[in-house]
């Protein structure tokens, strides 16, 4: 996917400009590893196939065969591995790319989807708290409560759904590589906007 594909936002990552008074304050993209690893569970995946294959191979020497044998019956499973490990890491690359998370003055604004890009606008007035979640890879996850009745589908905004939360669904900016740094860039601009403030911009990353 080219950078072409969405030459027809005005601004990248946004459906439109921005309106005279707010800034950005930050953009960036998901890695891709964090995205392997917490959406696609790519290390339990790969633990899976290594049990399948070590079983193919137990079964062989069991049934009264050779090495070569064992060896041969890990092989007929070997492809398969490869290749449910190489689409998920590829599904995991598309998503990485095909993503851009913005923080504004004023909200916070996700776009995503990578057959059919979608744009989820999130005001802060409608951000009731934000968390952070570290990622034993570096990366970092940031979910948003949000407040009043209306809610976003958990299917529609999967992957970037908080897991398990189904009845009130969370958007969440996955696999962030310099989480803390945008968790505090966020928690800013949060502040500054509930305490009528203003807030810089930063460089994106």
């Amino acid at each position: 996917m080219s950078h072409d594909d969405f030459a027809f936002e005005p601004v990248p990552g946004l459906p439109e400009r921005l309106p005279p008074g707010e800034t950005m304050l930050w953009q960036g993209r998901p890695c891709w590893r964090g995205l392997a690893l917490r959406v696609f569970h790519l290390r339990k995946v790969a633990v899976y196939f290594a049990i399948l294959l070590a079983w193919q191979g137990t079964v062989a020497l069991y049934d009264g065969g050779s090495v070569a044998d064992a060896m041969m019956a890990m092989l007929t499973v070997l492809p398969i591995a490869l290749a449910g490990l190489g689409i998920l890491a590829g599904l995991a690359m598309l998503y990485a790319r095909s993503t851009i998370y913005s923080i504004t003055s004023r909200r916070v604004v996700m776009r995503f989807g990578i057959a059919l890009p979608m744009t989820v606008n999130l005001p802060f007035s409608k951000v009731e708290a934000a968390a952070l979640r570290r990622g034993g890879d570096g990366s970092g996850d940031i979910p948003l409560a949000l407040k009043g009745p209306d809610k976003i589908a958990h299917l529609a905004l999967w992957p970037f759904a908080r897991p398990g939360h189904y009845r009130w669904p969370q958007p969440m900016l996955r696999a962030l590589s310099a989480p803390e740094a945008v968790a505090g860039i966020l928690a800013g601009a949060l502040k500054a906007e509930r305490d009528g403030g203003v807030v810089h911009a930063v460089a994106a990353g």
